[in-house]
């Protein structure tokens, strides 16, 4: 069990904690509202403007974020999303409980949650090696995977029996509930400071815009990082497009199921990757990372090609399985050797970077896979998606300055 030897430092255990709690509201929140608006619209482009109107926000501020998160109290950001979020999906669940929501409602939320992502996104990435020595990291980061896994196993399946009997409005509830509870943990940890004002409480403050530009020059230096960081642009298009967006209708239409399988399929994708995370958690350094990292995409591409082959339920939650073992490999992997290569006082920029390349063509994949799947069938968007994937991490791979990453 030493995958959980990071669980003994107080400060960490209160933030994976609060986390924990509020990602299972969010797997909770995700099932419901993707088979409602199945049911409300059954069109896969409203499925796929859903996720538009939440990335789209978060991209554009993402770099605002993490040079935020670089001069303010990054617990203090994080415990400000959650109150935030706690009030919006409180709105949802009362709007739903009234049978008075509407789709544009959902999407007006979306920007809200995407607007919180774009700051409490690097300002967790950066606070966990603060708070952490460098030897637990991969520890730290393994919980985190298994927290989100974890929550992914059972939300989804409670989610789903809630949908079933006529829940929508409660499976809403619980998940602004979840985030009241996040933002209670992180209160003890408000009054952490950033690193730099920390170590140098007189130290004169540069403008943002040069902040920005420092976080530009790490990236660009390391060959790893920029092009990671541009292969998985294209990748978060080929792969989370499929997945995130035509996945409902490959159950409901192509295979004839309803909600419950929907449920299972993300359960059976979370138990794979929270045997990644134990796997990968107990180990005290992770070598031949590039390999890793790379291999792990291709088999994801190869997944992804599976679920839409998949004749039945029973090779889908295979094909899941899988995959959630891979995705758990790419995840420490990546963040693991951000964080070792970042110095602490730049990782809420550089973590922001890395989301805004990583995730800008998402919304275009999303808009693109909805539309595909209402003109083509979701059978063929999950194979062009999961073989457009493998020759990506073919690719990669094949520049020396990934290579050489051990």
């Amino acid at each position: 069990m030493s995958f959980l030897r990071a669980l003994r430092l107080r400060s960490f255990a209160l933030l994976w904690g609060g986390q924990t709690i509020s990602r299972l509201g969010d797997s909770l929140y995700r099932i419901a509202l993707s088979w409602w608006i199945l049911e409300k619209t059954g069109s896969a482009a409203a499925m796929g403007a859903l996720a538009v109107f939440s990335l789209t926000p978060m991209l554009l501020f993402l770099l605002v974020g993490g040079v935020v998160v670089d001069r303010l109290p990054r617990f203090r950001v994080m415990l400000t999303c959650d109150i935030v979020n706690t009030l919006v999906v409180g709105l949802v669940a009362f709007l739903a409980s009234t049978d008075q929501l509407q789709l544009w409602h959902v999407y007006a939320v979306s920007v809200v949650f995407g607007l919180a992502e774009a700051f409490f996104f690097p300002a967790y990435t950066a606070s966990v090696p603060q708070i952490v020595p460098p030897e637990e990291l991969p520890s730290a980061n393994s919980l985190t995977s298994l927290s989100w896994q974890l929550t992914g196993v059972i939300g989804p399946a409670i989610g789903a029996i809630l949908v079933a009997a006529g829940g929508t409005s409660l499976a809403f509830g619980l998940d602004s509930a979840s985030f009241l509870i996040g933002a209670i943990f992180l209160l003890p940890l408000r009054n952490i400071r950033p690193p730099s004002r920390a170590a140098e409480p007189t130290a004169p403050r540069t403008s943002a815009l040069r902040d920005l530009r420092d976080g530009w020059k790490i990236v660009l230096s390391s060959p790893w990082l920029w092009v990671t960081i541009l292969v998985y642009a294209f990748i978060n298009v080929t792969d989370s497009g499929p997945r995130n967006v035509a996945l409902p209708f490959l159950i409901h239409d192509h295979l004839g199921l309803q909600v419950e399988a929907l449920g299972l399929v993300a359960s059976s994708f979370s138990i794979g990757s929270v045997i990644g995370a134990v796997v990968f958690g107990r180990m005290k350094r992770i070598r031949h990372r590039a390999a890793v990292l790379y291999a792990g995409a291709a088999l994801g591409g190869l997944m992804i090609i599976g679920y839409g082959l998949a004749p039945n339920l029973i090779v889908l939650l295979a094909a899941a399985f899988i995959y959630g073992i891979s995705f758990s490999a790419i995840a420490l992997v990546w963040t693991n050797t951000l964080q070792e290569m970042v110095p602490p006082d730049m990782l809420g920029r550089v973590s922001s970077i890395d989301a805004l390349g990583s995730f800008v063509l998402m919304p275009v994949g999303f808009a693109l896979a909805g539309i595909l799947t209402d003109k083509i069938g979701p059978v063929q968007v999950f194979v062009i998606g999961g073989s457009s994937t493998v020759v990506l991490a073919a690719l990669a791979y094949l520049h020396p300055g990934v290579r050489k990453i051990d």
